[in-house]
């Protein structure tokens, strides 16, 4: 507590008076006598301190010098000595890089600036080495936390826990150009965390997460092969933009997102709005060539700071492993990857690897070039002792005294450990799968490299629901049902920005264990699920109509029940198919396909020229250097997504791929044409019904009532489902039924009418009555009080003595106050006794049947209008409410209830009488089951 600033980690340190010698030293006597400085405790010196200020001595901290080095020189040594920083150009501005300050016990850690926008990554391993497998042993987690952006969670609880589906995203674009830059072989297992500390709203994080992490990956211990770094491009005025900002990709035709290092492209993945091959090439030459900047100066970096690699801990299976597996298994691995069906081959293939497993682990194996080799001949000289001893003459041989025996070598057995032939049997099997189909010319399927699989769809499958599709691509099957309904089913997400982002459209991905024939956990949906099902619903969303042209809100499940390769574009596929059978009117139709790719095909006996596969299986997934997926129409495409396994693909692979898709997608259009039965494209009858209308912004508050009392009545009274109300004068009723849509619109239209001075109300009821008068219903939900003194021309100490709750009365409206309420009278239309003065006022007024037919007219059409000097009227243009689209299903026998007003009505005479007031008369579209 009493210590400098200046000392770090001291001790202790020592007190003197306030008092100095004049070369600025304390003197002897200032220092304790007790005991030396540094054995007084903390607790007391704090005593002592307080001792010694009672006898009025100011007590201070001192550098206690040692070895003759000056308090300057200590200052000017940095209490962080490794920090280093670096400035990056990327796009229009820089991004700051900063190591060695946070994080410091990491084997790799940074701290990257955008902006205001501030990333901290670390890159962590554990000490000793994880059981090898085929699959890296590498986690990422990425969070986004509220206070970064000065808030906290909109929720109940306030703390960040379970990771949001935005954040598994980005975790997956940290993850997929990382992992093929790992060398193999290393086992130890490595964790990335990425946290957003600071977000200025303008710099979106997710790109500049994965640069962060792939420059806290090359400064750290963890071998890999090069550096990455991810930036984002958009589209903007037909001029391509990197790293744009939030505010940019408001106005942007494309949402690209790529990684890659300086020899190529490891991934990318985008969302557009039908953006033709030719252009979303351009956008990643673009983004390739900024990526290749920011690797330049991330590697001066580490030549600086960066750490040794731990290269001594890479472990690979012997060599000649390879070798024995292709002995023991080569012929009939051939003939198993000829089979067509993917369980007979799973099956088949598992057979192989139990019985590689059984001889290389506990039999042993023996090599054939070893075993070909029977006996060998080795001389043995032996000397037979009964004979009596014989000596020889220089230069002769007695060939009698030499015995030649044959001694046999048996062959020792090699025996190898089993996660080490785990590995080789699968890398084998793939290099076998890979040279039939670059030699051969023929896949596991017997397809050539361009062909398309087998394709079936039918839509309508499930007749309670809203839209159904079963879509059938090989051995790849996905079931996707629709479901619609209002503003309250739409998806509500709490983001950083603070601003509350809902989703009326989404689409939600399940892969059951079932689907490929295996038994496995069920429970929330993987980071895989949620990153493909995002991934299909982005390549749906640029063909929906706006939600002014269908305001029901869009859930689409895909439940894929069977897999063998590209289920996420069977999504696409099978979610287009089950939109159209929902009736939701769609731009165009939609196509997904994927992509593989077997780069070196030298290996196999090719020109050296990459083999691009259309519609790729699971195998070929696996075994292949690519996954390349691409959703759009005949006119450009709308998502994609690819992910490679290899050192990275140069962008004229990337057309060749691009092209390819091209031609396989316009033929999945062509079979999804054929669908059987074909889409009904009309609201099922089972939808909810939504009837929007338009009222005055000021007139909202009337519906909801105070505290929500006013619309919850109406739900209740009606029976809809529910009533949405926006600040703009939009509402929105959901209903099941016809007549209960039908009961609310009347409702609502009479409580969001103008009501005018003078207009009367025939048949109303009293509501309630107080000391003071009356209350009268005049319209449904819309109530006025008439005063005492008001509801007789004759005198009445209270209301009750001549009227009760429930009778009905004839009112007219003689006055609207300040705060919208109305003031009726009943005495006004009573007849006037002789003699009295009310009876000029009542003539002007009109006949009673003028005002009942102008009060229809406004309860329909909610005109404005004013009285001119003749005593005409003459009206204003409308007001209130209007009816500005009704959706529902034409099928229906409660349609024939739709509100239409004949031209013998009094309503419609109003309307021909009166100009400026116009009815609104609804048309029927039964195809479509559209009122307008």
């Amino acid at each position: 507590m009493l210590a400098s600033s200046s000392f770090h980690g001291r001790p202790y340190s020592h007190f003197a008076h306030s008092t100095t010698s004049r070369d600025n030293k304390p003197p002897i006597s200032s220092y304790f006598p007790l005991t030396k400085p540094h054995s007084i405790p903390s607790v007391c010196a704090f005593l002592l301190s307080r001792r010694i200020t009672s006898n009025r001595f100011k007590i201070r901290a001192l550098n206690r010098e040692s070895n003759g080095d000056s308090v300057a020189e200590k200052e000017a040594i940095p209490f962080f000595p490794h920090r280093h920083s670096v400035k990056i150009p990327v796009g229009d501005r820089h991004i700051i890089v900063e190591t060695g300050q946070i994080g410091r016990q990491a084997s790799g850690s940074v701290i990257v600036r955008d902006g205001e926008t501030i990333l901290y990554t670390s890159v962590c391993l554990s000490d000793t080495p994880s059981e090898p497998s085929d699959f890296f042993p590498m986690s990422v987690n990425y969070q986004e936390r509220f206070s970064a952006a000065g808030r906290t969670s909109g929720g109940f609880f306030k703390r960040e826990g379970r990771t949001k589906d935005h954040e598994v995203l980005i975790c997956r674009l940290i993850d997929r150009p990382l992992r093929p830059t790992m060398l193999k072989g290393f086992y130890h297992e490595t964790q990335i965390l990425s946290w957003v500390l600071s977000y200025d709203g303008l710099h979106p994080p997710d790109s500049l997460a994965v640069t962060a992490a792939g420059i806290a990956v090359a400064l750290s211990e963890v071998p890999n092969t090069n550096t990455i770094a991810g930036v984002r491009i958009g589209l903007i005025d037909d001029k391509f933009v990197v790293n744009p900002t939030t505010m940019e990709m408001e106005n942007s035709k494309l949402d690209l997102l790529l990684a890659g290092s300086e020899s190529g492209i490891l991934m990318i993945e985008g969302y557009c709005d039908f953006l033709p091959e030719e252009k979303l090439l351009q956008a990643i030459e673009i983004g390739h060539d900024a990526v290749r900047g920011i690797c330049k100066e991330v590697d001066n970096l580490v030549k600086k700071c960066g750490k040794p690699k731990m290269l001594d801990s890479i472990k690979l299976p012997p060599p000649e492993l390879y070798k024995h597996v292709e002995e023991i298994v080569g012929e009939e691995l051939v003939k198993v990857l000829q089979l067509k069906s993917k369980i007979p081959r799973r099956k088949a293939l598992s057979l192989l690897e139990e019985k590689v497993m059984c001889i290389l682990t506990e039999e042993g194996y023996v090599s054939k070039s070893e075993t070909s080799v029977g006996t060998e001949i080795t001389p043995d000289m032996l000397e037979d002792e009964d004979e009596e001893e014989e000596f020889v003459v220089d230069g002769e041989f007695d060939e009698g005294d030499v015995h030649i025996k044959p001694v046999s070598k048996k062959p020792v057995p090699l025996f190898y450990a089993e996660v080490d032939v785990k590995l080789v049997f699968k890398s084998v099997t793939s290099k076998y799968l890979r040279k039939r189909i670059v030699e051969g010319g023929k896949r596991s399927d017997g397809r050539s490299s361009e062909e398309i699989r087998v394709i079936d769809s039918e839509c309508g499958l499930l007749p309670r629901a809203h839209g159904s599709a079963l879509f059938t691509r090989g051995e790849t099957q996905s079931l996707a049902v629709v479901t619609l309904g209002d503003r309250q089913m739409a998806q509500r997400i709490d983001i950083l920005a603070g601003v509350e982002d809902v989703k009326r459209f989404y689409l939600q991905y399940s892969f059951p264990p079932s689907c490929v024939g295996e038994v496995g956990r069920i429970g929330a949906p993987s980071r895989r699920e949620i990153g493909h099902g995002t991934l299909a619903e982005r390549a749906l969303e640029p063909v929906l109509p706006s939600e002014e042209d269908f305001p029901y809100t869009i859930r689409v499940e895909s439940t894929i029940t069977e897999s063998n390769g590209s289920s996420s574009m069977a999504s696409v596929c099978g979610g287009c198919l089950a939109l159209q059978d929902a009736g939701v009117p769609l731009k165009s139709p939609i196509a997904g396909i994927a992509m593989g790719l077997v780069l070196d095909t030298k290996e196999f006996g090719g020109d050296g020229t990459p083999l691009i596969l259309s519609d790729i299986t699971g195998s070929e997934d696996a075994s292949g250097d690519m996954d390349f997926k691409v959703a759009g129409n005949d006119d450009g495409v709308t998502a994609f997504q690819m992910d490679i396994k290899v050192g990275g693909i140069t962008l004229s692979t990337m057309k060749h791929a691009l092209m390819q898709a091209k031609e396989g997608r316009k033929r999945i259009l062509a079979e999804m044409l054929k669908c059987s039965p074909p889409p009904s494209k009309k609201l099922s009858k089972h939808a909810p019904l939504i009837l929007v209308m338009k009222v005055k912004p000021e007139k909202v508050n009337l519906i909801i009532g105070s505290g929500g009392k006013k619309v919850k009545s109406i739900i209740e009274e009606t029976g809809v489902d529910s009533i949405d109300t926006q600040d703009n004068g939009i509402v929105k009723i959901t209903a099941r039924d016809m007549a209960s849509l039908e009961k609310s619109k009347a409702i609502i239209s009479n409580l969001t009418m103008v009501p005018i001075v003078g207009d009367v109300y025939r048949n109303c009821k009293i509501t309630s009555i107080v000391p003071y008068g009356a209350f009268v219903e005049i319209v449904p939900g819309r109530e006025g009080l008439c005063h005492i003194s008001e509801l007789s021309p004759d005198w009445l100490s209270k209301p009750e003595d001549a009227f009760k709750v429930g009778d009905i009365v004839d009112v007219k409206l003689i006055e609207i106050n300040e705060k919208g309420q109305l003031r009726l009278s009943r005495k006004a239309l009573l007849p006037v006794p002789e003699g009295s003065t009310d009876g000029a006022a009542t003539k002007e007024s009109g006949s009673p049947q003028k005002y009942t037919e102008r009060s229809k007219f406004r309860r329909m059409g909610d005109g404005t209008g004013e009285e001119t000097s003749s005593g005409q009227r003459k009206d204003k243009s409308p007001e209130g409410v209007f009816i500005k689209r009704y959706v529902g299903s034409g099928s229906r026998k409660s349609e024939q209830k739709t509100s239409t007003t004949k031209p013998d009505t009094p309503a419609a005479a109003a309307s021909s009488n009166e100009s400026g007031n116009t009815l609104t008369c609804s048309k029927t579209k039964k195809s479509r089951g559209v009122v307008i």
